[in-house]
């Protein structure tokens, strides 16, 4: 199986994480399918599947700082998770990213080196984040985190 046909990135390219976790897949040679989902956001069935897949629930994969959790006061307990994925469809903005999809399987890349548990195939080089954090050596290892 090619590991290029089978990796996607729920990219959002204003965000730092998700650009820092997109290049981390390109220090693998692989460009990933990218799909812009504020764009093209997922249907319920696709963000249903990402969310269990990554094991996580629904309140897991909601983005707090941004106007509409504020505005629908979604920090209540009393919704639904349903309810919660119909306000995350009809404002995709409150959807966390970036999201990945692997032969390895699909993880919410926060930090954006989680990316690294998932990716079927290694680094090819050193790689730091753009606020200079070194995450790969030169050899393409992992550094170990403090």
């Amino acid at each position: 199986m090619n590991p290029q046909n089978n990796m996607t990135i729920y990219h959002n390219p204003a965000c730092g994480t998700s650009r820092n976790t997109l290049a981390l897949i390109r220090n693998t040679g692989v460009e990933p399918n990218i799909i812009e989902y504020l764009v093209h956001p997922p249907t319920r069935d696709q963000l249903v599947n990402m969310i269990l897949d990554a094991g996580l629930n629904v309140r897991d994969a909601i983005r707090q700082n941004v106007d509409p959790y504020r505005e629908l006061q979604l920090e209540q307990d009393h919704w639904t998770d349903d309810q919660l994925l119909d306000f995350m469809l009809a404002h995709p903005i409150l959807i966390n990213r970036p999201f990945v999809i692997t032969s390895k399987g699909t993880r919410l890349c926060r930090p954006s080196e989680v990316v690294l548990d998932i990716l079927p195939l290694p680094q090819l080089g050193a790689f730091q984040k753009e606020d200079g954090e070194q995450i790969i050596d030169t050899q393409g290892q992992r550094i170990s985190s403090k």
